[in-house]
């Protein structure tokens, strides 16, 4: 019996990289997975992929900054797999460039705080209701070692917006450990997902390298790990944590 057989998780953000990775490492373990993102063409690989490999996987889409479209995913979710025991709230991103925090725009603010903590938030908003009548579920927010520590290289407002994950996923985790649901963060350092992999200069990669004791950049298949590890019965007395997904480079 594999660690998450007859789950059924959906996976915010899941058309590529750490998303994506999450998705199909779930779905080896068992799960039958939503796979979420708005690259329809990019979902529909990992759809298949999923189930090229004997998973069982639906794609849904919507706006997780508008709760109204989050309603309309979860209900369909609920119709084809069944009530969602595991939220992976991954969807996110960053809106703005490092820089000083006077030259920071208005709307790249609302956009960084909308896109990671808002849309986390609306996301849980939605699923939770459904486990407190259960009795049970497991989440999963995803943050960053941007919102670990100060970094010139981190934007602020991405930076300030991850930093309210995790404090949002420990209040959480408190109002509703007696329902039996745990809630747990995530925090990666630099993982080399598609975008980073053509993003980040070959000498850049080895100076970041470098800043790590492990001497290596994370894969979304670090991420994908932890996450599999938070989600089974092996985390069943772990909740309200941040876990540092960093090869050394966070140490808190």
């Amino acid at each position: 019996m594999s660690a998450l057989d007859g789950k059924v998780a959906l996976v915010t953000g899941s058309s590529r990289g750490i998303g994506a990775a999450i998705a199909h490492l779930f779905a080896r373990h068992g799960a039958r997975v939503a796979v979420h993102g708005r690259d329809l063409a990019a979902l529909s690989a990992v759809r298949a992929d999923i189930e090229r490999a004997g998973g069982q996987a639906i794609q849904v889409a919507a706006d997780v900054t508008r709760f109204a479209e989050i309603e309309s995913m979860r209900h369909q979710i609920e119709g084809q797999l069944g009530p969602i025991d595991i939220l992976v709230a991954n969807a996110g991103g960053s809106f703005t460039k490092p820089g000083p925090l006077e030259e920071t725009s208005e709307e790249g603010w609302q956009a960084s705080v909308d896109g990671n903590l808002t849309a986390t938030f609306l996301t849980i908003k939605s699923i939770l209701p459904g486990m407190k009548q259960r009795k049970a579920g497991n989440i999963i927010t995803m943050s960053s070692a941007a919102a670990r520590r100060p970094h010139p290289q981190s934007p602020i407002p991405y930076a300030a917006a991850k930093a309210g994950i995790q404090m949002l996923t420990q209040h959480l985790a408190t109002q509703v450990g007696p329902f039996g649901i745990r809630v747990n963060c995530i925090a990666p350092e630099t993982i080399l997902t598609e975008r980073n992999q053509q993003r980040i200069p070959n000498s850049q990669k080895q100076a970041l390298v470098d800043l790590h004791p492990v001497k290596r950049l994370g894969v979304p298949g670090d991420v994908a790990r932890a996450a599999r590890f938070l989600a089974s019965d092996d985390a069943d007395w772990v909740t309200g944590i941040v876990l540092d997904v960093a090869g050394g480079a966070v140490m808190v």
